[in-house]
């Protein structure tokens, strides 16, 4: 058994030194290619471009090429609908009488589909089928085809016990309706069930698909602040929509000494403002965590052409550590996705509860400490 484990590791060994040797190698070529085109490198440029939204789908290794999607915008005659393979390259697209191209770097709408009329720019509605839209439908599909896999299964086998990939999507079922919402919601965890897990397996799979580096992989979905808004915002209505008396007067009128809530109203709006920053607290840390992840491997892998510009060997030398690094990170991203997930599920659930609070309940607490 010893002699087999140690003839795995000197494979592995051999592996590893293998691909070392060939990206030093590489690098000089890599170094003098440059950005593709002879320009110097614009690390800013770069990380925004891959972590932005736009309207085609990057091709791994080749970000020059794009896969074309749907450009739908009204403009001043009414709707257009065409390829943005039509933008590409700066290019300038007349649909009829109206002229359409991707705002340059010097516009204030850059990177966005303008409409030019007599040499000005102007923006008209815009509901293309973006990268990130295309990107969230295709989580929907496969968070839809993972609930339906185990329902089929259930249907056909009763309550056996799933194996493989349905195992493990019920296992998650399991862990985060018995850990999380019934542990917390009691009695309500059936009524708010459907939605924690849903926005869990949402995220999730966001959060694994952003880590795919070809389609239908590598849009920053969680990176993208107005998606983790909505899905705060989501959390905020079922919290307030379904809060119950109790949670209401606590808010406009709470349990505290009178001075603090008249003349002066201290208490209510301090609980009115809470009201608000419980959501905020939602879409920042998932946002921050997710951008967070995803620029340290974009930063760590243009540190290679960053050094090789100064010398071929510090190329190589970075070469290989940022090659290390990105792996290692990516890794720690697959653990943080799960995380991210997991705490925005958590903490959906907690503020949920706390608006599930019933008169009695309160009492109840009120006594147990005065016992203690």
């Amino acid at each position: 058994m010893r002699i087999l484990i140690d003839k795995a590791m000197k494979q592995y060994l051999n592996i590893i030194l293998a691909i070392m040797a060939f990206l030093w190698t590489a690098q000089p070529a890599a170094a003098t290619s440059s950005h593709g085109d002879g320009e110097p490198i614009n690390p800013k440029e770069i990380i925004f471009e891959h972590l932005g939204d736009g309207y085609g789908w990057e091709v791994p290794f080749n970000h020059h090429k794009r896969i074309p999607l749907p450009i739908i915008v009204f403009g001043s005659d009414g709707l257009h609908i065409f390829s943005s393979s039509r933008l590409a390259d700066g290019k300038e697209y007349r649909d009829g009488d109206a002229i359409f191209r991707i705002a340059p770097k010097d516009s204030p709408y850059h990177g966005k589909v303008v409409e030019i009329t007599d040499g000005v720019e102007s923006r008209p509605l815009d509901i293309s089928v973006t990268k990130n839209v295309l990107a969230l439908f295709i989580s929907v599909i496969v968070v839809i085809a993972m609930v339906v896999s185990v329902l089929r299964f259930h249907k056909r086998n009763g309550m056996r016990a799933p194996r493989k990939g349905v195992g493990a999507i019920e296992s998650l079922i399991v862990f985060i309706y018995d850990g999380v919402i019934r542990a917390t919601l009691g009695d309500k965890a059936r009524k708010f069930a459907p939605y924690l897990l849903t926005v869990f397996f949402f995220i999730f799979t966001m959060n694994i698909l952003g880590l795919i580096v070809v389609f239908p992989g590598g849009a920053n979905l969680t990176g993208n602040i107005a998606v983790t808004l909505v899905l705060a915002i989501c959390t905020f209505i079922a919290t307030n929509l379904f809060g119950t008396k109790h949670y209401w007067k606590e808010i406009f009128w709470p349990d505290v000494p009178l001075w603090l809530k008249f003349p002066l109203p201290i208490m209510p709006l301090i609980e009115i403002f809470g009201m608000f920053t419980k959501p905020a607290a939602l879409t920042v840390r998932l946002f921050a965590n997710m951008m967070g992840g995803h620029m340290i491997v974009l930063v760590l892998t243009l540190l290679i052409f960053i050094f090789s510009a100064m010398s071929t060997w510090a190329g190589g030398g970075t070469t290989v550590i940022s090659v290390l690094f990105s792996i290692f990170m990516l890794i720690i991203d697959v653990l943080v996705s799960f995380i991210q997930a997991y705490v925005f599920t958590m903490l959906s659930t907690i503020f949920i509860s706390l608006a599930q609070v019933h008169e009695h309940h309160h009492e109840e607490a009120e006594g147990t400490v005065q016992e203690a």
